[in-house]
Order: C-alpha cells, then sequence, then structure tokens
C-alpha cells in the first residue's frame, strides 16, 4: 500500500513551527512509520517530487517569489494546510503592513533598487486556497499531532475555538486582568497554548490569533479603563498576529 506523501514548506518565518513538529519526538516516528515525509528540509536533505497528499505550509508571503511559489506548491497539493501565526495571518513582520516599505529599504539598504519585497506580509490564505489552519505562535504540539491524524482519517480536526478565557477557567486561573488589573488578550484570543501566560500572572499576547466573532471593541473599552492609552491599546493588538483582520482593524481604530 502507497503512503500519503507529506509535504513541509516554509515561507518567512522563524522556524517555530516546524521544530514543534520536529519537537514531537516519539509521536513523529508513529507519523513517519503512517507517512512518505517527501519534501521536510529542516528534517531531511532528501527530497521526493510531488504531486503531495497533504503540504503544511510555515511562513508568510514577502515577496513576489514567494507568491509564485505558493501557487506551485497548491497546484501539487491535495490538502493545504498552514500552520503558525505567519502563515495564518501574516505573522509579526506584518507590521510594515501599517507603514512605508520603501521608507525602510530606503533607510536600511545602501542600495533598496536590489531589494525585491511586496508591500505587505500576507497570509498564505490570501494567495491560494487554503484547506485548514492552525493558528499559533508557535504552534501546539498537541494540535500538530491532531491535524495531521486527523487529516490521514480524513476527518475534521478537533480544534478548539473558543477563547483563552476559557482554558483559564478550566485550569482553575484566576482572571489576570479581574483580580490585578492585568491588561489580556485572552477574551479576544482563540485557545490553543495551554494557558500559559495567565497561569504566569500575566496576561495573554495573542499568540494564537482572534477567535471566532471576538468583539476586540468592547475588550479596549476594558482596556481603556483599565488605564490604556490609546496608542498603548492600539500596539497591544500588534504583535504575533498584527496583520489578522479583527486585530487590525482594531488597532487602527486607535491611531
Amino acid at each position: 500500500m502507497t503512503k500519503p506523501k507529506l509535504a513541509v514548506w516554509k515561507f518567512s518565518s522563524c522556524d517555530g513551527c516546524q521544530l514543534t513538529l520536529l519537537d514531537c519526538e516519539d509521536e513523529l516516528l508513529d507519523i513517519a512509520g503512517a507517512i512518505d515525509i517527501a519534501h521536510f528540509l529542516e528534517a531531511t536533505s532528501e527530497i521526493k517530487g510531488g504531486p503531495y497528499d497533504i503540504s503544511l505550509v510555515e511562513g508568510s508571503i514577502t515577496t513576489p517569489h514567494d507568491r509564485e511559489r505558493i501557487q506551485e506548491i497548491r497546484k501539487n497539493s491535495k490538502v493545504l494546510i498552514t500552520i503558525g501565526a505567519c502563515a495564518t495571518a501574516g505573522g509579526i513582520q506584518s507590521l510594515r503592513n501599517f507603514a512605508d516599505v520603501e521608507a525602510f529599504t530606503s533607510a536600511v539598504y545602501a542600495h533598496p533598487e536590489y531589494i525585491s519585497t511586496l508591500a505587505k506580509s500576507d497570509a498564505i490564505a490570501d494567495h491560494v486556497q487554503v484547506d485548514f489552519e492552525l493558528r499559533g505562535c508557535p504552534v501546539s504540539k498537541h494540535q500538530l499531532l491532531e491535524l495531521i491524524t486527523a487529516t490521514l482519517a480524513g476527518r475534521i480536526p478537533r480544534v478548539p475555538k473558543v477563547s483563552q478565557c476559557v482554558e483559564c477557567k478550566l485550569s482553575g486561573t484566576v482572571c489576570v486582568m479581574v483580580a490585578h488589573g492585568t491588561p489580556c488578550l485572552g477574551p479576544v484570543t482563540q485557545a490553543g497554548c495551554g494557558n500559559l501566560c495567565p497561569s504566569h500572572g500575566r496576561g495573554c499576547y495573542g499568540c494564537f490569533g482572534p477567535k471566532e466573532n471576538p468583539n476586540p471593541p468592547a475588550l479596549s473599552a476594558h482596556l481603556a479603563d483599565l488605564g490604556m492609552a490609546p496608542k498603548q491599546v492600539r500596539d497591544f493588538y500588534r504583535s504575533f498576529n498584527a496583520g489578522a483582520p479583527a486585530f487590525a482593524e482594531e488597532s487602527k481604530s486607535h491611531e
């Protein structure tokens, strides 16, 4: 029986989500036994041609070459899944979307005419059809394993779409905003990190991006009540998922 072929691709990113796959260790051995890892440069130099049954894509589209390459990958992939904040929302590099990229390149490079770049850092879904998005910066190891096994089994992955606040309640973590007045993006952020920051007394930084129907204006009003100035509220939304539409639109309303 022919094994399904898996390909892992990198665009503009830090490699963190690919490393999460490598961190699966024992589970990765089981995955490797069930699939043919045909293209994964982070793990092996061996490359097998497509078409591929599953393509995992990390990173955002930031150059004309990226834009062309993702089109080719889409053509050669039966299922294309984006992993991480860069691939699903443009990543931290989407901060460029709020500024003048030509001004940046002129200030940084002696010969900016040699720089080939796009004005924005885009999510993969802005350029090709994506079958599933896995959020996170980086993605959750457990969600990644669930994603791969579910895709191989032909079912929809069980990835929660509730807010980070639900994870806090399930773990018994006291709300840092209510108890200490600590600014937190938890109410508008999708769960997935395992309650990492609030469990250590810190507010959520929105690593997993906006949840379904997040209602950021309501949170922003509360952040203002906590004493945050408009510029601080604006910047609060501009981190790992600055390019996510819900966060980007809300941040612009505080300029």
